[in-house]
Parts: structure tokens; sequence; C-alpha cells
């Protein structure tokens, strides 16, 4: 016993609602019919502006959306590259009476439209009702096509009681989510005759959730996806390390204070499913451009048996400091970290009522030797305070029981439940620490993945690759030939670059690097440091991909 105490930090949310529809209307509804008074910015679901003049009376514009398919995912690292879905993204605007709440009529939008850095169409549109409903469709085409018509039920119409005009936009990948961005005037309100002397212009920026998928190959825990869940724009550049068990990837953002205040929040997801042992830690550290960020921009929400949902939501306080600190021109850079300073596991019961906080000793446990496991079992409803409740304990590898033990666990904060046990020699692989039937409840129960001789990450590199280094080096064989060998690295995750769908450039490959790779095939330099070498100059664009 080493004396090792928990460090409890940990961040939890609420049970995730599963009826997103009904919320998706009822928040429509209730910013549509009674409230004006917040203004929200880019990256939100709904934006309504503050109110303006206008020939005698104040009005807002308000923009929603409305996307009935919460399954939008796009797989980046398996063959098929995207996953379309069944339905459609609806985006409404309406120019509203600030005061009456009613919605103008015979109102002229002139608007400039693009889907992240797509540019989509810029046109005008007469709205009878002064509502205009954009119904964003992937097809297969050359080119956006635009189609306007009259409503027939569709969501928002059917709402609010009245006739819209619905305007198809029509194009590849267009309704898979993501920011959609809207450069709106208004030429004319309450009159197709009233032009106005000076348009009223909004600039609107209106995300659906979009979730990217990520294939990887632990070399512990083997095959796993890892889902990120973007409520502001598309993500990019997504890397993970099995060493440091660190997350990174990269999102479009415009770093000015006139973006930022119109920001009301960056909210981001991570999917982790409940097999991936190494990333069910009890708190994550979220730094974007090397800037670390609050620990109340995290939440961890363990209420679903088949994974975990990391949530982290960047407030503008959050976003200034990292403007005032080191601010890129055009993106954000995000590492999310495990934090080694509480570098326990934690799951929740199938009943949400009791949290299980779990360290090992030693970290990384091998066959044929001792080890403990050192837990508190906490529960949910209480803040997670410590409880003391009967439990059953066992380590379980398939369908064989390596140990198992029952108890009383304590409700001290100072003490931790121990389980000491003998690990026989021919147990390796992943084993399960389960605990079940606590407080004598059959559903209050959870199981968390650990390894047994932990494989390190060492890289293997096939023998006809260095020959094909040396060769290239001599000049025997051709750029492409040794391309094909890199591709090989990149495909099989002997080098973590996720962008893999085009092909290298052979002319962009600098003479000199065949130094490299003659040192490398009579080793001078290691497979590491090669490997790493060829990671960089595709990070840096010298070889692109």
């Amino acid at each position: 016993m080493t004396g090792k105490r928990f460090a409890k930090k940990i961040q939890t949310s609420g049970h995730k609602l599963k009826n997103t529809s009904a919320i998706i209307i009822l928040v429509f509804f209730c910013l549509a019919v009674f409230t004006f008074d917040n203004v929200y910015g880019h990256g939100v679901g709904s934006e309504t502006f503050p109110p303006v003049p206008l020939n005698g009376k104040t009005v807002t514009l308000e923009v929603s959306s409305s996307n009935s398919n919460n399954d939008n995912i796009i797989n980046i690292n398996n063959d098929d590259d995207i996953l379309t879905p069944a339905n459609d993204q609806q985006i409404s605007l309406s120019l509203i009476d600030f005061e009456s709440k009613i919605t103008l009529r015979d109102v002229t939008f002139l608007i400039k439209s693009q889907r992240g850095e797509q540019f989509l169409f810029e046109k005008e549109f007469q709205a009878d009702n002064g509502f205009l409903v954009f119904n964003f469709i992937s097809e297969e085409t050359d080119s956006i096509i635009v189609e306007e018509k009259k409503s027939d039920g569709n969501f928002f119409a059917s709402l609010l009681g009245f006739e819209s005009k619905l305007i198809d936009i029509k194009g590849q990948n267009l309704s898979e989510g993501g920011l959609y961005k809207f450069d709106v005037s208004i030429l004319t309100a309450d009159g197709y005759s009233k032009e106005l002397e000076s348009p009223l212009t909004f600039d609107v920026g209106i995300s659906i959730p979009q979730t990217s998928r990520y294939g990887i190959v632990d070399p512990n825990f083997g095959e796993q996806n890892i889902d990120v869940i973007t409520y502001y724009d598309e993500i990019s550049n997504f890397q993970y390390d099995p060493d440091s068990k660190e997350i990174r990837f990269t999102m479009p953002f415009e770093w000015n204070e006139s973006n930022i205040n119109q920001t009301s929040v960056v909210h981001q997801e991570i999917g982790i499913p409940k097999e991936f042992g190494d990333l069910l830690v009890s708190g994550f550290t979220i730094y974007v451009n090397g800037v670390q960020l609050s620990e109340d921009v995290v939440n961890i929400d363990d209420f679903f048996a088949d994974s975990r949902t990391v949530h982290f939501i960047i407030y503008k306080k959050e976003l200034f400091n990292v403007f005032e600190n080191n601010p890129s021109e055009d993106r954000m850079d995000f590492l999310i970290k495990p934090d080694r300073d509480y570098l326990h596991l934690s799951s929740v019961t199938d009943n949400g009522q009791f949290r299980i906080l779990a360290t090992l000793e030693p970290e990384n446990i091998r066959s044929n030797s001792n080890a403990e496991i050192l837990f508190d079992i906490t529960d949910v409803f209480l803040k997670n305070k410590s409880v003391a409740t009967d439990y059953e304990f066992s380590l379980i590898q398939g369908s064989d029981v390596v140990f198992k033990q029952s108890g009383t666990s304590t409700d001290s904060s100072d003490q931790h439940n121990i389980v000491e046990f003998f690990v026989p020699e021919g147990i390796s692989g992943i084993v399960y620490l389960n605990f079940t039937n606590l407080d004598g409840n059959e559903f209050a129960k959870t199981s968390i993945p650990i390894v047994i001789d932990r494989i390190e990450n060492t890289v293997h590199i096939p023998n006809w690759i260095k020959n094909n280094a040396l060769w290239w080096s001599e000049n025997q064989i051709d750029d492409e030939t040794f391309i094909r060998g890199i591709e090989y690295l990149i495909q099989n995750q002997i080098i973590a670059i996720s962008a893999t769908s085009e092909d290298i450039k052979s002319s962009s490959i600098p003479s000199w690097i065949k130094t490299n790779a003659g040192w490398w095939a009579s080793g001078q330099i290691d497979d590491e440091t090669f490997l790493q070498g060829l990671k960089f100059l595709i990070q840096q664009g010298i070889i692109s991909i």
C-alpha cells in the first residue's frame, strides 16, 4: 500500500434527454413567440438579434435551425468516407416586430450564404409573411442549386400556423451539419414598394451539430471509434496519441473581438466507448492554441451504458483569454489531456446512482505479480459523496473469474477501499473490474476495462519499406514507389496522420529528404526519428496529402 490519496475531481452533467426533436420544437416555439431579450451569436442553434429602429417601430431578426436527424456522422478513417444523413437540415429567418411579436409582411431579403468556407449562393428572396425556410439537401451535383417553392406542411410553417416560403438548397454534403453563415440585408418591409434608404444588415452564423467519427487502432484496446461532435464548425487534423492518451484536432475560428463578442459559446463533445479503458479517466484538461482553459469548461457524462461523453463548453471569458495570450489567425488548435494528477478511472453504475473511482497499484499491472485496486464508491445524487454500501467485486477475463471479493465500502474521505490480489501467470490483455449488486440493487453495476501486461507503443516497420528507402536514396526507384511506402505507413497508422483520402504529391518532396532516407536505411537514425521526420514534413506541407 503506497498511501496515495485520491484527488476527487469529478465532473458530471445531468442525464441527457433523448427526445431532442421535441426539445428543438419547444425551444424554437419559445424563442419565436415569447423571448427577444437575449442576443445569440455564431455557433448556436438559434440567434435573436438586438432590436433596431425601422419606420417608427423596432424590429429584430430571428434565425433558428432544425435537425430532425441526430445521427449525422462523417466517418473519417473508414473506407466509407461519408454516411449521408437521411433527413435534411432546415434554417429559418424571420423579421419580427419587437413590441407586438408579429412577423412583418412583404419583406425582401438579400442573402449571401456559405457553409464553413464553401460559398453557396447570393440571391434576393421575397417573403409575403416575412418568413423564409432554407432546406439544405445533400445531392451529387456539380454546382449549388437554389429552388424556391411554397411550403407544404414543413416543420416551421406548421409550428407557426401559416404558410412560408421554402427554398431548397441542393449540393454535395450540404445536410451534414456544421456552421452555416448568412449575410442578411433587409431591402423592403411592410410592403415591397417600401424600399429602405439604408438596408438593415445582419451577420448570422447558425450551427447544426456534426459528428466526425475517427477510427483508431490502440495497441492495447484494439480498434476503437472516437466521435467528436461539434456545435460550431467542422473539425480536421484529428490525432490520438496512445502513449500520452492525448487527443488533438483543429477547427476554424476568427480571432477578433467582433467575432468573440458575437459568440456566446463554443461547444464540443467527445464520445468515448466504454470499452476504451485508457480514456475512462475522471478528468481532462483542455488547451486551445496552447492556452490552458479553466477546469469548469469540462463536464463528463457517464450516464449511458455503451459510451461516455466529454463536454467542453467555452464561454467568452475563456475565448478572450486565448485571444489575449495566443490567438491563431484563423483556427483553434485543441489539445485534450487526461489529468495526470488525478489519474484514476471512473464509471457510473447502470442505474445512475453510484460512481466508482479506481486506481491501480502499480499503474501498469503485470501477470505473475501482486496488485492492488484502490477504489471509492460515491453517490451521484449526493454530489459524489463517499458512501458506505455493500458491494461485490470481481476481476474477470472472458468467462473466467480471476478474483472476487465482497464487502462494505467506507464513507470516509480519507480512507479508501482496497482489493489485493495475485495475477496468475498467463493472464494478460484486457480484463474487467466488475462492481455489482451495490446496496443490494441488481441494476447498480458497472465494469471498467484495464490491461494486464500493457503493450508499449513501439513501431514496427516492414523491411520492404526500409529497402525502398535505401533504393530511393540511391535513385534506384522513383518517387511514386517511395510514396506508396509512406501511404502504407499512414493507412496502417504507423504514422498517425488524420487525413488519408488524397494522394501524396511526389512533386512536393525536396531532394534532401533522400539523405534522411539513406541514413535511416543504413541505421544512422532510428525508426522513431525517421517516422517523426516524415510526420513533421507531412504536417508542415512539405510532403502534401
